[in-house]
C-alpha cells in the first residue's frame, strides 16, 4: 500500500471515528437554577449543584448555570414562566404556591406544576441590628429603620407574615427600606438603617461583614405570636442561632425558621431532574463540604423534610435506587 493510499485510508478512518463519537455524543441540555443574592447561601447552594452537574456534561450533556436572583418568589415565578429549570426556595414559599393560599400566589400565581426536588439547610429568620439602635426585641423595632427585605425576596415574605401575626404593618416603622442583602449590611454600618433582616443559613457572609463592621447584636423572635406560627403552620419550625458565629455574638439566639428547598416544575423531563439529583448524592460527602450551612444534611431528610409540592418523578427514581423511598 503507498503512503498516499494509507494516508487517505487513516483520514477516512478517523472521520467515521468521529463520526461515530458526534452520533453517540448526548445531546446537549441547558438547565438554569435560580439562586438569591451573591453573599447568601442560596447562591452557594445553586452554584454548588451546578458545579457537580458540569462534572458529567461530557456523559449526560446537561450544562448548568445559577446566576443571582431575587430569591424565593422571584425563582418560583421563573420557573412557572419557563424561565429557569430550577431554583431554591424557602419551605413556606414552595407550600404558598404549590397550595395557592396566598395574595402573591392565588388564582392565575397558583403553580399547582411546582414540584420538589429536595430541602437543603435551614433556615433561621434573623435580624441584625445596631448596639446603638437599643433592640432587644422584635417589639423594640417600632418606630426604628428596618430593612424589610427585597422585592421576592424570602425574608420579605416572612417579615410580612410576622407582622401580620403581631398586628402590625410596615407603616410601624419609620423607615421599611428594600435593600438586596449584598447591600444591607454596608446601609447597617454605614447608619442608614437600625436593623436588618435575613431568612439565612448560618454562618452566613453578610452577617459575618455586618457584625464585623459595626457593633451590632442578634435580635430574638420569639413569643406568643411566633409559637401560633409554628404551631398552625408546617413549614414553620422553632430554630436557635448558634453563639459565636458572629463578633459581639456569643449567645445562641432563638426564632423560628423555614428550609431552604429545592423545587422544579413538572414540565422539566424526568431524565433531567434524575441526573441532577443524581450528580448531587452520588457526590453528596463533596456536596457537603462546599458550605458550613451543607455540613449536618442528611439525604432521608432532605427527602422527607420542607418539601410540601409533589416529589418531581426524576427524583422520586433516584430516591428509590437507594431504597430511600419506596
Amino acid at each position: 500500500m503507498s503512503l498516499r493510499t494509507s494516508f487517505t485510508a487513516a483520514v477516512t478512518l478517523a472521520m467515521l471515528a468521529g463520526g461515530a463519537q458526534a452520533q453517540s455524543a448526548p445531546e446537549e441540555k441547558f438547565i438554569t437554577i435560580g439562586t438569591g443574592g451573591q453573599t447568601g447561601v442560596y447562591y452557594v447552594v445553586g452554584q454548588s449543584i451546578c458545579r457537580l452537574v458540569n462534572r458529567d456534561t461530557a456523559t449526560t450533556g446537561i450544562k448548568c448555570t445559577a446566576p443571582s436572583t431575587g430569591g424565593s418568589v422571584a425563582n418560583v415565578n421563573a420557573i412557572k414562566a419557563g424561565e429557569m429549570t430550577m431554583g431554591v426556595a424557602q419551605s413556606d414559599i414552595q407550600y404558598h404556591a404549590y397550595n395557592g393560599d396566598t395574595p402573591e400566589f392565588s388564582g392565575d400565581n397558583k403553580f399547582d406544576k411546582e414540584r420538589a426536588i429536595f430541602s437543603v439547610h435551614g433556615e433561621p429568620f434573623t435580624i441584625v441590628a445596631r448596639k446603638d439602635a437599643n433592640i432587644a426585641t422584635f417589639d423594640d423595632m417600632k418606630g426604628k429603620r428596618v430593612n424589610v427585605g427585597n422585592p421576592g425576596s424570602g425574608q420579605l415574605a416572612t417579615m410580612e407574615v410576622v407582622l401580620a401575626a403581631k398586628g402590625w404593618t410596615m407603616k410601624d416603622f419609620s423607615l421599611a427600606s428594600d435593600l438586596k442583602p449584598a447591600e444591607q449590611s454596608a446601609a447597617l454600618g454605614d447608619n442608614k438603617v437600625d436593623a436588618i433582616v435575613y431568612t439565612a443559613g448560618h454562618p452566613n457572609g453578610s452577617i459575618q461583614e455586618a457584625t464585623s463592621t459595626v457593633e451590632a447584636n442578634l435580635v430574638p423572635v420569639t413569643g406568643p405570636e411566633i409559637d401560633k406560627l409554628v404551631a398552625e403552620n408546617p413549614y414553620y419550625a422553632k430554630a436557635v442561632i448558634p453563639g459565636g458565629m458572629y463578633a459581639g455574638n456569643p449567645d445562641p439566639v432563638d426564632t423560628f425558621g423555614v428550609k431552604a428547598t429545592f423545587v422544579t416544575s413538572a414540565d422539566v423531563p424526568d431524565d433531567v431532574v434524575y441526573e441532577v439529583v443524581k450528580a448531587v448524592f452520588d457526590n453528596f460527602d463533596r456536596f457537603k463540604g462546599l458550605h458550613p450551612a451543607f455540613a449536618d444534611l442528611k439525604p432521608e431528610e432532605m427527602i422527607s423534610q420542607g418539601n410540601s409540592a409533589p416529589l418531581h418523578p426524576g427524583a422520586e427514581k433516584y430516591y428509590r435506587e437507594k431504597g430511600w423511598i419506596k
